[in-house]
């Protein structure tokens, strides 16, 4: 009886080590998910998908057919995200997040973004697309870049305006573009955030001053010195005021800048770029023009 009960007891034991392992043994999927995101601007853009192989197969045609609408990746939907505002090919898109499809073609495909972030292709309903885009598929071969054995989704071709966002899977890419309405939302940003201190008014007039709108530019550090006379401020007027063609005025600036900026060497980040600005702008010195009369 004893042999018995110990025998039982070996078996179960047995089991429940087998079952343990077999709980706990993890091996690679298919279709491993994947994610990839870019931040065009002020847009964080994000893609979740599932990154099917090609394994030897025929895909366009076969595996996925012709005509008929595709997740565009593997095992459930693929998920787009947009965190502000965006415009897709022509068409406005508020921030959210989307799901992907695509319906392949031999000559064109679409393209197709549905408000049902997880919707599946048979479950799709079409009043719920908010883009629908035609696109013209090009060959990897055509343009000597190596087969993608995985589905991959890229951005390329970026600004802070606009990016350009890849599907690659075998031999063939679709890309449609998105453009983020940057310069809109700086601006509104400024106009919230402007809000007395210097350092904020400075701000703006180095963002305008990057963007070439000098008159702006100088509107807002004018501001900005008016509120405190720091070596940064004086700083950035005196680039403004070079850019203007002014350039005794950006000299007396970048001196009173450096003037400014040695007595707190610690926080003097641009004294580099000030001294040097000093010794390419010397002809325009109040006393090397007194010496040149």
């Amino acid at each position: 009886m004893k042999n018995k009960f110990l025998k039982t007891t070996i078996v179960l034991l047995t089991l429940f080590q087998f079952n343990s392992l077999s709980a706990q043994l993890v091996l690679p999927q298919p279709s491993p998910k994947a994610s990839v995101m870019q931040t065009v601007g002020l847009t964080e853009i994000t893609i979740d998908y599932s990154s099917p192989a090609v394994k030897g197969r025929t895909i366009w045609g076969d595996l996925v057919p012709y005509d008929k609408v595709w997740r565009a990746g593997a095992n459930s939907a693929t998920k787009i995200t947009f965190s502000k505002d965006v415009n897709i090919e022509g068409t406005e898109v508020p921030k959210g997040s989307y799901s992907i499809l695509m319906i392949p073609g031999r000559s064109d495909w679409t393209i197709i973004f549905n408000k049902d972030a997880s919707v599946s292709a048979e479950e799709r309903k079409e009043d719920m697309d908010i883009v629908k885009i035609l696109v013209k598929p090009f060959s990897a071969v055509a343009t000597n870049n190596p087969l993608s054995e995985r589905l991959t989704y890229t951005f390329s071709d970026f600004t802070n305006d606009m990016t350009t966002i890849n599907m690659k899977w075998e031999k063939i890419h679709v890309s449609f573009k998105v453009t983020a309405a940057t310069d809109k939302q700086s601006v509104e940003n400024i106009d919230k955030a402007v809000n007395g201190t210097w350092g904020i008014y400075n701000n703006a007039a180095r963002y305008y001053f990057d963007k070439k709108d000098n008159d702006k530019a100088l509107g807002y550090v004018n501001q900005s010195i008016a509120l405190s006379d720091q070596w940064f401020n004086n700083w950035v007027k005196a680039q403004i005021m070079a850019a203007k063609g002014m350039n005794e005025e950006a000299y007396t600036l970048a001196a009173h800048a450096k003037e400014l900026g040695d007595k707190n060497p610690a926080g003097f980040f641009f004294k580099d770029q000030v001294e040097k600005a000093l010794v390419d702008w010397a002809a325009y010195a109040p006393k090397a023009k007194k010496k040149g009369k």
